[in-house]
C-alpha cells in the first residue's frame, strides 16, 4: 500500500507543475490576498485531485470507455468557466498585496479559496482523463485499497506542489506588485486560452 502512495504523491507532483488554472489561481490568490488563502486554493485543488483520481481508478475509466460523449460535455462547461474567470481578471484593476494581519475575513476568505480550487479541478475533465490514462489501466488489477492508497497519494502531491507554488508566489510579492498590471494580464489571456483550448476540443468531437 505505502508503495502505491508513494508512486500517487510523485504522480500528483508532477502533474501540477506544467502551468494550469490551479497553478495561475493560486500565484493570483497568493499577491491579490495573502498566503492563507492561496493555500486554501492549493489544498480545494488537492482534495479535487484527490477526488478524480478516486472516481478515475475505481468507477470513471470503465464509464468513459462505455459513454464517449461524456469528457466533450465537461471540456465545453469547463471551457465557459474558464473564460467567464479569465475576462474578471482582465477587467479587474490591479490591487495592492493584503497583509497576513488582516484576520478579518480570513475564515470568508480560507473557505472561498478552497472553492476555488475544487471548482479549477472539478471542472476541468483533462485532469479526470489524465488519471484515467495514467493511473487507470494500469490499477485496473490492483486492490481496492492499494488504488485508494494511491489516490490519496496524488491528493498528498498535488498539495505539496501547489502549497509550494503559494509560498513562492508569496515571498515575491515586492517583484510582483511592480508587474500587477502585466500579472493581470498574463493570468487573465492564459485563463481564456485554457478556456477556448477546451471549447475547441468540445467543438472537435461534436463537429468530427
Amino acid at each position: 500500500m505505502l508503495k502505491f502512495f508513494a508512486i500517487g504523491a510523485a504522480g500528483g507532483a508532477i502533474t501540477g507543475i506544467p502551468i494550469g488554472p490551479v497553478n495561475i489561481a493560486v500565484i493570483d490568490t497568493a499577491y491579490r490576498h495573502h498566503l492563507k488563502r492561496a493555500i486554501a486554493v492549493a489544498l480545494g485543488g488537492a482534495l479535487a485531485d484527490m477526488l478524480y483520481a478516486l472516481i478515475g481508478i475505481l468507477w470513471f475509466g470503465p464509464l468513459v470507455k462505455e459513454r464517449p460523449d461524456i469528457p466533450p460535455i465537461l471540456f465545453a462547461f469547463s471551457g465557459v468557466a474558464l473564460i467567464i474567470y479569465g475576462i474578471l481578471i482582465l477587467r479587474s484593476r490591479p490591487a495592492g498585496p493584503r497583509s497576513e494581519d488582516d484576520e478579518s475575513q480570513n475564515k470568508a476568505y480560507f473557505w472561498s479559496g478552497l472553492a476555488l480550487g475544487f471548482a479549477l479541478i472539478v471542472f476541468n475533465p483533462s485532469t479526470l482523463l489524465a488519471w484515467v490514462v495514467f493511473f487507470g489501466t494500469w490499477m485496473a488489477d490492483v486492490d481496492r485499497l492499494d488504488g485508494i492508497a494511491a489516490a490519496v497519494g496524488i491528493g498528498v502531491g498535488s498539495f505539496v506542489w501547489f502549497g509550494f507554488v503559494a509560498i513562492l508566489a508569496s515571498k515575491g510579492k515586492s517583484f510582483l506588485q511592480a508587474k500587477a498590471m502585466l500579472l493581470n494580464r498574463v493570468i487573465g489571456l492564459f485563463l481564456l486560452g485554457f478556456g477556448i483550448y477546451s471549447i475547441g476540443k468540445a467543438a472537435h468531437y461534436w463537429l468530427s
